[in-house]
């Protein structure tokens, strides 16, 4: 059986879409700048420590909104948000510990992988049409990810199976995020999950003997930017735009931190590129412009041939 026709997309939708991918490129731009700044954080501190200070102080700046806003947590915000929180620890706690097998290089290509895994899941679980255009700027934005973080080959091990767990919970993260948001209150729905990464890193630092009340100059950089602006804004957009855009090109918009995070070290930080990273980061915008393209113009442009 055919699958039904898509209805077409009115203007007003379509100019809000491509509103809502816009701020996703945004929020991609804040956590690329934010990168190198945490990575010079945790050499002063453990992993586990940054990020309950960082989601502890997003989820009380967080408070003042809720506040103003007047509305009372419902039931399904809080369990909608305790499940968005749980994917997004575990992406963070096996990125993590995979880090510890692995190469940094191995760790941001598979992590990138969840660009695969969004449309293969909703495909799977939902089974959400996936547009021809998509489909080629994901495998498109995929061979853009070897050529940015591989420059040295990809050699399997341990570490990436782990890794491969953290690609997979943020692929979940951004369809349930793209699910949720739709009839959930986007503050709340973001303030939960916010405050249920802060419990559990906190826990796991705890149980793990580090401290997490403590005063570290070198980290206070870090901390402003990553608490206000990469978590407080950053996952509220997130929450909020993904109400107008497909969470696989939500993924594909994702694909652009490594770029930016990439520019601003050698820009910024003083870092240098591999040769095929020019390449590699051409093929992911590519990738992502690809997916803009309305799918109605595939099989016209296909026919004329």
């Amino acid at each position: 059986m055919s699958a039904p026709a898509a209805s077409p997309v009115s203007p007003v939708s379509a100019k809000r879409q491509l509103g809502a991918d816009c701020v996703l490129l945004f929020v991609a731009l804040i956590w690329g700048i934010t990168f190198t700044l945490i990575k010079d954080a945790l050499d002063y501190v453990s992993v586990f420590a940054f990020l309950s200070q960082r989601f502890t102080l997003a989820a009380g700046l967080f408070i003042p909104i809720l506040i103003w806003r007047r509305r009372c947590c419902t039931r399904q915000a809080l369990m909608h948000g305790a499940v968005l929180g749980v994917f997004l620890f575990g992406a963070f706690a096996f990125q993590t510990l995979g880090l510890r097998y692995t190469t940094a290089a191995n760790t941001a290509f598979v992590t990138g992988m969840n660009v695969v895994f969004v449309p293969l899941f909703n495909a799977l679980l939902f089974r959400v049409h996936i547009p021809i255009p998509v489909r080629l700027g994901v495998l498109l934005a995929t061979f853009g990810l070897a050529g940015l973080t591989l420059d040295a080959g990809l050699h399997i091990n341990f570490g990436d199976l782990i890794v491969l767990a953290c690609a997979v919970c943020i692929a979940l993260q951004i369809i349930f995020t793209g699910r949720y948001a739709r009839n959930t209150d986007v503050y709340w729905l973001t303030a939960v999950q916010i405050a249920v990464v802060a419990v559990l890193s906190t826990a796991i630092a705890v149980a793990r003997g580090e401290a997490v009340v403590f005063w570290e100059p070198a980290i206070l950089e870090a901390l402003l930017l990553c608490a206000p602006l990469a978590t407080v804004f950053a996952f509220w957009a997130q929450t909020s735009m993904q109400r107008f855009t497909a969470p696989s090109r939500a993924a594909l918009i994702f694909c652009m931190e490594p770029v930016f995070g990439a520019l601003y070290a050698c820009l910024i930080g003083g870092e240098r590129l591999g040769p095929w990273a020019g390449v590699g980061a051409a093929g992911i915008v590519c990738g992502m412009l690809l997916a803009e393209m309305p799918e109605k113009w595939w099989p016209r442009r296909r026919a004329a041939k």
